[in-house]
């Protein structure tokens, strides 16, 4: 998988994993997001998607220790029923679909995902633990697909009122448990090849580096600024994907 590229694009996958995960230090999520368009410009997405979903689930379980007393498990039980049909059938769709209808599909939700975060679209109120079956099977379908279905357990965490610690450490452990069930897919559909995990050696110590430097920055930026500078650097590699 590495052999193929120029040492530039190889400079070009090693900063978006430096981008990616100080992002990832910083919010506790959205590693997927940046690094998964950006890198499916250069590699096949059926590659790309499991090298994150692995390098993703070593930085949950890193962050899930230092903030399980935090975790709300009353609100993320309900989810993996949900969760599960959904990795079920995002495997069942990655074998049967092209890759080029798959990157132009990441494309597609890349973009509306920018458009709702760069206008900070929210939905307020108190919703019922019943929205769980939506956002379980599509963070588990979309996840499987794409790497990036944080964002459907993000907004259901944030309707059912967990702070900002507590979302952070219920999200981490449901990436836990999300991430096993994709990896254990990924690992029966034979993803996991040799150069798959040449690959994921050569990325582990960039993504480490970048999430302890994340998670010590201090910044003055104000959120909002900050989700809208990402949703530009989406909006641009969510085009480049649908012109690829």
């Amino acid at each position: 998988m590495l052999e193929a590229l120029s040492g530039g694009e190889l400079a070009f996958c090693a900063a978006v994993l430096v981008v990616a995960y100080v992002v990832r230090g910083l919010t506790g999520f959205g590693s997927g997001l940046i690094s998964i368009p950006l890198l499916a410009l250069l590699l096949p997405l059926q590659a790309v998607v499991p090298l994150i979903v692995l390098l993703d689930y070593l930085a949950s379980f890193t962050q899930s220790l230092s903030s399980r007393k935090d975790v709300r498990w009353r609100e993320l039980l309900p989810l993996l029923p949900f969760t599960l049909l959904g990795v079920g059938a995002g495997l069942l769709t990655l074998r049967t679909v092209s890759p080029e209808a798959m990157s132009h599909a990441l494309g597609v939700f890349v973009l509306f995902f920018a458009v709702y975060q760069f206008f900070g679209l929210e939905v307020s109120g108190r919703y019922s633990k019943l929205w769980g079956a939506v956002a379980g099977s599509s963070g588990g379908l979309v996840g499987t697909l794409f790497g990036t279905g944080g964002p459907f357990y993000i907004i259901y965490f944030r309707l059912r009122g967990l702070d900002k610690s507590e979302l952070r450490a219920t999200f981490a452990f449901t990436f836990l448990i999300d991430g096993s069930w994709r990896l254990l897919g990924y690992g029966a559909a034979e993803f996991f090849t040799r150069e798959f995990l040449l690959a994921a050696l050569a990325a582990l110590p960039v993504m480490a580096v970048a999430l302890y430097v994340g998670g010590h920055i201090h910044t003055r930026i104000q959120l909002k600024t900050f989700q809208r500078a990402i949703s530009v650097l989406l909006v641009c590699s969510g085009i480049a994907l649908l012109l690829k």
